[in-house]
């Protein structure tokens, strides 16, 4: 696959899908400006000021609670290119392998604003400020071709499922 470098947005553990994007913001039908409220509640620092390839690096059970794909679309309308934790919520996980957004289950030791590096063809994270490598586990290969073609939207439109 690819590397991926990035100023790491730092998150703790159990960040719900509600703490991502608020329900009260998907009573629009315009869904392409999740992007301006995401964290609104608990950072709103965050909303406008990640850079298109940011990644967000969290701990255990990130995206928990309810099952809406707008958390993992808002976090790709935001920029952010991947997320980098210890755990997912399955659902999240699996929304997010569908719409494309990369995830990575990897502890590992950031601080806000380090720079990283996500190589998904080795298997390691390397923290750029600390010289840190971490190692992840390898992608299954269907999950590896999601990666791939963006999503399971894609795969099926390029006619690969």
């Amino acid at each position: 696959m690819e590397k991926i470098q990035g100023k790491v947005w730092k998150f703790g553990d159990n960040v719900d899908t509600d703490q991502i994007i608020p329900a009260e913001r998907l009573v629009s039908t315009n869904l392409t400006r999740l992007n301006d409220f995401i964290f609104e509640k608990v950072r709103p620092d965050v909303a406008g000021k990640v850079m298109k390839g940011d990644i967000l690096v969290a701990g255990k059970n990130f995206g928990c609670g309810s099952s809406r794909e707008h958390a993992p679309l808002s976090l790709i309308q935001a920029g952010f290119s991947c997320v980098v934790a210890e755990s997912f919520a399955r659902i999240f996980y699996r929304n997010s392998m569908n719409i494309g957004l990369l995830l990575v289950e990897c502890g590992m030791d950031a601080k806000e604003g380090d720079k990283i590096e996500v190589c998904t063809g080795s298997g390691k994270v390397k923290n750029l400020a600390t010289g840190k490598e971490f190692v992840f586990p390898q992608y299954p290969p269907f999950i590896a071709q999601l990666m791939e073609c963006g999503g399971l939207v894609n795969l099926v439109k390029e006619g690969k499922f």
